[in-house]
This record gives structure tokens, sequence and C-alpha cells, in this order.
């Protein structure tokens, strides 16, 4: 499983910048929703590739059996 991280960088001029890491999909706008709201006046929002990629989920023959595969 792959380290799910937020950098927070703060520039010079007051900016902070959210750089998540090793989550894929939508998900990275709900880890930094929280951080989003209480700093307010989002200026832009940039996606990396991994907001493109799809989480794999993995099932075991006991899961598969359970949800009908």
């Amino acid at each position: 499983m792959t380290e799910e991280t937020v950098n927070v960088i703060i520039h010079p001029d007051g900016r902070v910048e959210l750089q998540v890491c090793g989550v894929k999909g939508e998900k990275c706008t709900e880890v930094t929703r929280a951080v989003e709201d209480a700093l307010g006046n989002k200026l832009k929002r940039e996606f990396t590739s991994e907001m493109y990629d799809t989480e794999v989920e993995a099932h075991t023959q006991e899961d598969k059996q359970k949800l009908g595969y």
C-alpha cells in the first residue's frame, strides 16, 4: 500500500500550497477539503496524474463469493 501524504508549503508571499501524494482519483479533494475550507480564498487547483488513476481493489476468493462473482 502506498503511503498517503499531504505536504503543506507556505510561500514567502503568504500563499499556501497543498500537495497530495499517494492518493488516487478524486479522493485527493476529500483529503484536503477541511484545510482548504479553513484557509478560504482558493486561487487555483492543479491535479497530478494520480488524480486520473483509479484505485484497484483486490478481492479474496471469499470476498468474491460474498459479492456474487
